[in-house]
């Protein structure tokens, strides 16, 4: 049988022993050829035990990652790689050790929450702190003032630099996340902000602060960003809300008049065309009318210079005979005395 005086040699795995001795030939005071033969003496106990223990020592460098985690590996405190979810080894403290980061977990932070919460605890033993002013009152783009409340909510996007490039990485996204969000409020007006379209401010509020986490290489991603209050000041709420209802009423009273003059103009444009139709047929009827009679007139005295005692003959009795229609009076003619008349008294 042949004696092992590598403590190296031992029944590990193939593939932990390569790991191992890859890691160790990377560090030079472990660049060795062997650890020395070991003579078969009375002293092995000594030496199984203590490559026992050197056997436990090396195996306390294998680490589980799990899907949502990575492992940032430093040796002697300098960074060397970062692994994903798995089975790993690395060699034992001291020489290196691993940090392990959820980068799946969903972190928030919420801003003008707990100073209002503060505020609230002693409102009723100073009255300083009722007039006071948090970090959720901020100044629009129009001169007002805004409380808002907001939630940002993020993760790791790189392990590395969210370690090692900024030193508290929940102050860094709160500061910045105020710094963004006064910016663009302070460039907006008071009325969309409260009761307009949020997802604007949102939107521009997730866009420019994960610009900056990435201007600062602090490996963090803005998941989504939520205005969760936007109120005025509670110190002139009931004014505002004045102002509201005034504007509310007036909007209320220009629909109303926009509907009335919809309902007229159309009546009146009407109205105004069945004058017009109507001026335009009299006109054509009073036109014809006259070219009627004119061109009557002229037959008629066609006809006269043609026969002249005719035509006044005809004329005479057309005139007579719409006047004895017009009358009460009934003549009968003399020479009618032997025809079936009924003779009626003479009138006087």
């Amino acid at each position: 049988m042949t004696q092992k005086n590598n403590p190296w040699e031992t029944d590990l795995p193939q593939e932990v022993g390569d790991v191992v001795a890859k890691k160790l030939k990377n560090i030079s005071p472990f660049k060795v050829a062997h650890l020395g033969g070991a003579k078969n003496d009375s002293g092995g106990l000594l030496k199984l035990s203590a490559l026992a223990l050197l056997l436990l020592w090396l195996g306390s460098g294998f680490y589980q990652l799990q899907p949502s985690e990575e492992g940032v590996v430093l040796r002697f405190g300098k960074y060397v790689e970062t692994t994903s979810a798995g089975l790993h080894y690395h060699l034992p403290y001291p020489i290196e050790k691993v940090i392990k980061v959820n980068v799946t977990q969903e972190r928030s932070i919420n801003l003008g929450v707990e100073e209002n919460m503060t505020q609230n605890r002693f409102s009723n033993r100073s009255s300083v702190a009722l007039n006071s002013f948090t970090e959720s009152h901020m100044l629009t783009g129009d001169e007002n003032i805004v409380d808002i409340n907001l939630t940002v909510v993020w993760k790791i996007k790189n392990a590395k630099d969210y370690l090692f490039n900024v030193k508290s990485p929940d102050v860094t996204v709160r500061v910045a996340a105020q710094s963004v969000l006064r910016e663009i409020v302070g460039q907006s007006e008071m009325q969309p902000i409260i009761t307009g379209d949020r997802s604007k401010v949102e939107d521009e509020t997730k866009t420019e602060l994960q610009k900056l986490m990435d201007d600062f290489g602090a490996g963090i991603l803005i998941v989504r960003v939520k205005l969760q209050k936007a109120d005025p000041p509670k110190q002139v709420v009931d004014a505002f809300n004045e102002v509201q209802r005034a504007k509310a009423d007036q909007e209320r009273f220009k629909n109303e008049a926009e509907a009335y003059r919809n309902e007229v103009l159309p009546k009146a444009k009407g109205e105004a065309v069945k004058r017009l139709q109507e001026a335009e047929a009299y006109k054509e009827a009073v036109i014809n009318k006259a070219k009627g009679d004119a061109e009557r007139f002229m037959s008629v005295y066609h006809a006269y210079q043609g026969g002249k005692e005719v035509t006044a003959t005809r004329l005479y009795l057309e005139t007579m005979e719409n006047v004895i229609k017009k009358s009460k009076t009934t003549i009968v003619d003399p020479s009618a005395k032997g025809a079936n008349v009924l003779p009626i008294l003479e009138v006087k």
